[in-house]
């Protein structure tokens, strides 16, 4: 007898159909699964005949072809066991088949018949939306964030009798049809921006970097306060959208970090890989291609400290993504595209021996060593970074004497009214901050009176900018102006723009 039963693959971060045939018929007893399968499918048969017989029901005698269609397409994981299981017992009329083809299926099993979970559900339950399906079957644990989409029942649980007794009685089960929160609550945070101490020119920086979504450069001695003020940048973030909550989300459930948190991500990620990090890691790839950390950062913030000690051909496979906003990733057999929208926040010493024009401490270095330790840093990467911030050491009276600084709220408050100022102006548009404009945006939004024009066309000629660089500078000037809530941009606007390419005429 032929049964089919209706699941999810995962192909990237995006699910797509998949028909599981399950034939049951004559011949000697053997279990075969097509439709290129790989080792983890492949050994589902072993899983699913001892979780059949373990939950007390009949695993026939017989030959059974299990059809994995599309055929075309590599079948990855182990979230197909309950699929197959249910098809062997609809084929052999141990559960009704047509109660079976109203779901979606998906979930592990253990050979005791319980269901673990899997990974990806989330993304199956938002493409289940243009699906003619009345619910999906999921993992007790799986079930909360595969309600996070909002768009189809979900229904949870966590052995194969509750399923077959879900079957024949559907009434006996209760769905669970959205689990998104009706407003993003308060997030708390053990830091802040009042615990640094001093760095006016750095906090000023990144209130301008968080307010345009603009990526910065922290360059300063040892102990000035780089990654401190690093690990505060997201206490001035705005919220996320829904949308975007629920994009990231998607991304850290498809790569397997949902399973002890089955909730909605609700603050912007901040990313910190090691500076031993692989390509790889860093962009993505692999056989099986996966996210890397530029993907897990989308929406949010990708930090890098101690810059120059990354590889440089890892560091350099970071210029792509910044300019395009997503990674592809391309195989012979297929090509994927991860999105990768973030900001990019970096921080550096000065040179090998960190006290390069330290009011402290002298350096030790030569002139050629601290233009090799620079050189670390292309000139390619240098340009995609449109704020250049130097940290100066804290002298003692700044360390022992300094009043608290501004707290987080106060500076994200300006940060959440600049950014709705931007929201405003783009409308519809496919980009939500300042640095992400393309040049019809910046004719558009982006005007200069003749005093603005010659002081630019100056600073171009002065530090070698690049079309790029000069692009940086009207988009941060325009941030700028955002934060003074005025329409038009000013000199005082420009000047400060320009003030923040600082590393330019050393790279030039």
């Amino acid at each position: 007898m032929l049964a089919k039963v209706f699941s999810f693959g995962l192909l990237g971060l995006d699910a797509y159909p998949i028909t599981i045939e399950v034939d049951v018929g004559k011949g000697l007893p053997a279990m075969s699964i097509v439709g290129l399968p790989d080792s983890a499918v492949r050994e589902s048969k072993e899983r699913v005949r001892a979780a059949i017989r373990n939950s007390g029901h009949t695993f026939p005698s017989a030959r059974i072809t299990v059809n994995l269609a599309p055929a075309d397409i590599k079948k990855e994981g182990p979230s197909f066991d309950l699929a197959i299981a249910l098809g062997i017992l609809s084929a052999t009329e141990q559960v009704p088949e047509g109660a079976l083809r109203q779901y979606a299926v998906l979930g592990e099993l253990s050979l005791s018949g319980q269901i673990k979970p899997v990974t990806g559900i989330l993304s199956a339950t938002l493409a289940m939306k243009d699906e003619p399906f009345a619910g999906i079957l999921v993992p007790a644990s799986n079930t909360h964030e595969a309600a996070l989409a909002g768009t189809t029942p979900v229904f949870g649980f966590r052995h194969l009798n509750d399923i077959v007794r879900f079957l024949n009685d559907p009434t006996a089960y209760q769905a669970v049809t959205d689990n998104r929160p009706a407003s993003q609550p308060k997030t708390g945070s053990d830091v802040d921006f009042s615990d640094v101490k001093g760095q006016i020119h750095a906090k000023r920086g990144l209130e301008i970097a968080a307010a345009g979504n603009h990526n910065a450069l922290l360059i300063g001695p040892p102990g000035s306060g780089k990654t401190m003020l690093a690990r505060r940048f997201p206490t001035i973030l705005p919220n996320m959208t829904q949308d975007e909550a629920l994009t990231v989300t998607k991304i850290h459930s498809a790569a397997g970090y949902l399973k002890s948190t089955p909730t909605l991500l609700l603050e912007r990620p901040f990313r910190t890989p090691h500076h031993s990090a692989s390509n790889i890691a860093l962009v993505g790839g692999g056989a099986d291609p996966r996210p890397g950390e530029v993907t897990l950062a989308h929406n949010g913030v990708l930090f890098l400290d101690e810059l120059p000690e990354f590889q440089r051909s890892v560091i350099e496979g970071l210029r792509q993504p910044l300019e395009d906003g997503e990674v592809t990733i391309a195989r012979a057999s297929k090509t994927l595209r991860f999105p990768a929208r973030f900001a990019l926040l970096t921080a550096m010493n000065p040179c090998l021996c960190g006290h390069l024009n330290d009011r402290q401490k002298p350096c030790r270095c030569s002139p050629a060593a601290v233009h090799k330790y620079m050189a670390k840093i292309s000139g390619p990467l240098l340009d995609r970074i449109d704020i250049h911030l130097h940290v100066p050491a804290l002298q003692t009276a700044e360390l022992f004497s300094a009043p608290a600084g501004e707290g987080s709220e106060a500076i994200r408050a300006r940060v959440m009214n600049a950014r709705a100022r931007q929201t405003a102006r783009f409308g519809k548009a496919a980009i939500t901050a300042n640095a992400q404009m393309t040049q019809q945006h910046l004719r558009a939004h982006c005007a200069l009176n003749a005093a603005c024009r010659s002081m630019l066309k100056d600073a171009v000629e002065a530090l070698g900018l690049s079309a790029r660089g000069h692009d940086k500078v009207l988009k941060v000037a325009r941030t700028i102006s955002d934060l003074t809530e005025c329409e038009e941009i000013k000199p005082e606007h420009l000047a400060e723009a320009i003030g923040y390419r600082c590393l330019d005429k050393i790279n030039n």
